[in-house]
């Protein structure tokens, strides 16, 4: 995700190459990066905040939060204030400004489709974060999709529906083709068939603006194809289904905050 969003963000404009430091631990990982996108890498967090203007990303695995915010702790200072961004799952507000003590922070939950600019990301304000700082936050985000604003108590909801989404609407697309490979199609285009369908679908809705429940009434003539397809979907319970799963990975995502 952080790969992504550097992309985007040098692809878009909002930054050029020169004015981004990166750290990666990984040999490898910093010759490969400073050669696809011609940034300055480093191997440790400190000289990256010390020399961040005004955006420190972190974009860590979460289990190293403790180690990275220990090792640049000694540098941390108001007289040196960027904007903390956050897209750390389970890394709440209070942590981030217990880490970042004065600083304006956000959190946010982008998902996978950011890496191809068709994501959509929540953010959520710390206390000393004003609206020139979100604002910031919001151009970050947008180079990689769409962004909303929520309270952070509806960050696990988040998680549970956008972040883990994209699992779902996946499995929705496999299970599609597996329907028409069972009805006597081939593999390749059963799978090209769902994949643009789930696709196309997505995009009048966004486009359109019509609700969902309006496609399907428009699509589903009486006593057609549609509608037994549906009535098999219900008598499966398809929706409650897909319900109960962003339900389960909101509990999930709570429990792993704890």
């Amino acid at each position: 995700m952080g790969e992504a969003l550097l992309s985007r963000l040098i692809n878009q404009n909002i930054y050029k190459s020169s004015e981004i430091i990166v750290s990666e631990p990984s040999n490898v990982r910093r010759e490969f990066l400073a050669s696809k996108y011609s940034v300055q890498v480093v191997g440790g967090n400190t000289e990256v905040f010390i020399t961040s203007g005004e955006v420190v990303f972190l974009a860590v695995k979460p289990q190293v939060f403790t180690s990275v915010t220990h090792e640049i702790s000694s540098v941390i200072s108001q007289s040196h204030s960027p904007l903390v961004v956050s897209i750390l799952a389970g890394v709440t507000l209070g942590q981030l400004e217990a880490a970042f003590v004065g600083l304006p922070v956000v959190r946010a939950m982008p998902n996978t489709p950011a890496t191809v600019g068709a994501g959509i990301t929540a953010i959520c304000a710390g206390k000393d974060t004003q609206a020139n700082h979100l604002e910031k936050a919001r151009q970050l985000f947008s180079a990689v999709g769409e962004v909303v604003e929520v309270s952070e108590s509806l960050m696990d909801a988040v998680t549970g529906l956008s972040g883990s989404g994209p699992a779902y609407v996946a499995l929705m697309v496999e299970a599609l083709a597996d329907g028409g490979v069972a009805s006597g199609l081939p593999r390749p285009i059963a799978q090209q068939l769902a994949l643009q369908t789930v696709l196309g679908t997505a995009t009048l809705l966004h486009e359109s603006k019509i609700h969902p429940a309006e496609l399907k009434d428009r699509v589903t003539s009486p006593g057609g194809t549609t509608i037994a397809g549906i009535a098999e979907l219900e008598k499966a319970a398809f929706r409650s289904a897909l319900i109960q799963a962003v339900k389960a990975a909101t509990n999930r995502s709570q429990e792993l905050g704890k």
